[in-house]
């Protein structure tokens, strides 16, 4: 569906296919209307197709053939977010205070968090995002934990992972579309906001970043390993310390 089309046209030849279709046993039907093409969706829905999903560039309508419930596959549900553990020499860890959202306004600071970009790899994301709110480079170390919530943003689940990183620089440039304030924030001051205490999240993921730094907590490590039907390549994220334990004991 690319060209310009009459809905009176579109309406009909779409009639035809429907019938030609049943026969042939097909039972699925998607058609990817472009933005520009959006006075074909009401002769769509009019012969049975639904919204499946929809991106800023089209929208996907779906149709279900036989007189059964479908088994077509569902939209996205899944929103992947991180939050970046970072902490200098001086023990302090790199602290944002938002300019948007419930945190408005209440002086509390926090961790760096964000959204992984379609396609973003979760350790490039938190990178990315570290650099983009206060400017300080960083290198990725370990996925530490993930929480998984539900009917969250839109109504998705979210999955959320805590990033270790190391920091590369130290002079922080605050993104001021989005951040009211940053700085690198000694540990112990951190953990004695009442936010802290009373956000079960932040507590965990600073005893995890904690005890990665100070004793022996093993995160996960990602490696880039390649599928066996395609020349895809994926990252698969395990604990690479306790992987090399086990495997020279076995050996």
């Amino acid at each position: 569906m690319v060209a310009p089309m009459d809905p009176g046209v579109f309406s009909a030849s779409l009639k035809a296919q429907l019938a030609k279709w049943r026969e042939q046993g097909i039972r699925g039907v998607w058609i990817k209307l472009p933005i520009t093409l959006s006075n074909l969706i009401t002769p769509a829905v009019e012969e049975g197709f639904w919204y499946h999903h929809a991106e800023e560039t089209y929208l996907m309508l779906a149709y279900w053939l036989p007189s059964t419930t479908h088994t077509l596959p569902v939209n996205a549900t899944h929103r992947v977010g991180i939050g970046a553990f970072i902490m200098n020499d001086k023990r302090e860890v790199l602290a944002v205070q938002e300019k948007s959202g419930v945190l408005r306004g209440l002086g509390v600071w926090k961790f760096p968090t964000g959204i992984v970009e379609p396609g973003e790899d979760i350790n490039v994301g938190a990178v990315r995002e570290v650099k983009e709110e206060t400017g300080i480079d960083a290198e990725f170390v370990e996925v530490l934990a993930f929480r998984q919530s539900h009917r969250a943003f839109f109504d998705k689940s979210d999955l959320f992972f805590v990033c270790l990183l190391r920091p590369l620089s130290y002079d922080i440039t605050k993104q001021d579309s989005e951040i009211e304030a940053c700085q690198w924030m000694p540990l112990e001051e951190f953990a004695a906001q009442p936010f802290v205490q009373k956000h079960e999240l932040v507590k965990y993921i600073l005893q995890v970043g904690l005890a990665k730094v100070d004793k022996e907590y093993a995160g996960f490590s990602p490696i880039s390993i390649k599928s066996a039907f395609t020349d895809k390549l994926s990252l698969f994220y395990f604990n690479q310390r306790d992987l090399d334990r086990a495997s020279g004991s076995s050996s």
